[in-house]
């Protein structure tokens, strides 16, 4: 898809590689997040994982499939992560599962569901991260999608109470529409989350991204930065390079 002409950011970080301006600022604050303690309150990890089930994201949603385990990989040891998998499709169907604590049960409930044409129905799902939310601590929301067909102000505005509940949003976005950059960057910016793009042909992209989300949501900042020092994943530090 076109670019957005406006966009004056240089390649690295339209591509969401933060600038070599920046990395010195990254380093300092994986330290700092180094110093804060895991969770304390004894409970697992929850997060929501939100997916735009329409007719153009059938290709990611097999991958999302098989990458789902990823997620889960690195919460073990801060404490486990339970997952809500929320997902839309068709004409305004958006609906979400049982709480799951297990890889192959979230796969199994992933490979029932087949990719529809419809418009987007973010502003559902966030209104339904907001409910859960409400309910009980929802540590994180992740959300892959490639498109935003809704009035942004108004996904503007439901962000803005996700951030009053202290939810942070992981906004993957598949391709290059500027349309739906716009918007999840905003989401993300608006929660103090994160937008990343990625490549729907490099499977490791979406990977290193989903296993960096959960291990924010089950450790919080300290998981995250262990995982971006250990293993030195792109996904982790582009995380790590918005979560300021």
């Amino acid at each position: 898809m076109a670019k957005d002409n406006n966009d004056t950011r240089p390649p690295a970080a339209r591509a969401g590689q933060p600038p070599a301006s920046r990395r010195s600022e990254i380093d300092s604050f994986v330290e700092r997040a180094r110093a804060l303690g895991p969770r304390t309150d004894g409970k697992r990890g929850r997060l929501i994982f939100a997916l735009d089930a329409t007719m153009s994201r059938q290709p990611t949603w097999d991958l999302a499939c098989e990458l789902q385990a990823a997620m889960f990989e690195e919460t073990a040891v801060v404490g486990g992560l339970d997952v809500e998998l929320v997902y839309y499709r068709g004409l305004g169907e958006c609906r979400a599962s049982h709480w799951v604590s297990d890889p192959t049960r979230l796969k199994g409930l992933m490979e029932k569901i087949d990719c529809r044409g419809g418009h987007t129905q973010i502003g559902r799902v966030l209104e339904h991260v907001r409910k859960e939310a409400k309910r009980a601590k929802v540590d994180a929301f992740v959300f892959v999608g490639d498109a935003m067909e809704e009035k942004v102000d108004d996904l503007c505005a439901k962000a803005g109470e996700l951030a009053l509940l202290g939810v942070p949003a992981f906004m993957f976005q598949e391709g290059g529409d500027p349309i739906a950059e716009r918007a999840f960057r905003e989401i993300a910016r608006l929660t103090g989350g994160a937008w990343c793009p990625f490549d729907a042909g490099a499977a490791s992209q979406l990977r290193e991204l989903l296993r960096a989300a959960a291990a924010f949501a089950a450790g919080g900042h300290r998981a995250l930065a262990d995982l971006s020092k250990r293993t030195g994943g792109a996904g982790a530090v582009k995380l790590l390079g918005q979560m300021r």
